[in-house]
């Protein structure tokens, strides 16, 4: 099974992560928004998979940053425009294990996924 983390390297949640599946012994490729970068077909499928307003980390400052206005008219078009500019508001980290997205890091939640 191809496992693929993404995010960004100085994410405390990423870091935990990154722990987690290196103490089980997983090996997994880590996609860099910040030097890999993101595209529209990336975060369209994330946010098929996981649902756009999952995908949207509206805790951040990027998304605290927005107009009101940007926040109320959101809807998958413009999310998805939005997160292609500013891949800081993805939630973080997508973990994606063969054809299964996965969002967040609870290390209950790998343990199930890698089960």
């Amino acid at each position: 099974m191809t496992i693929t983390m993404y995010g960004i390297p100085n994410c405390d949640t990423i870091k935990k992560a990154k722990k987690w599946l290196e103490a089980e012994g997983k090996e997994y490729a880590f996609h860099d928004y910040r030097k890999q970068g993101v595209d529209k077909e990336m975060v369209s499928a994330f946010c098929e998979k996981l649902g756009w307003e999952n995908v949207v980390n509206k805790r951040g400052t990027t998304y605290r940053q927005l107009t009101q206005e940007q926040k109320d008219s959101l809807t998958l078009e413009t999310a998805i425009e939005l997160l292609v500019e500013q891949p800081a508001m993805i939630k973080r980290p997508i973990l994606v294990a063969g054809n299964d997205f996965h969002l967040g890091f609870k290390a209950d939640q790998y343990a199930a996924i890698f089960s």
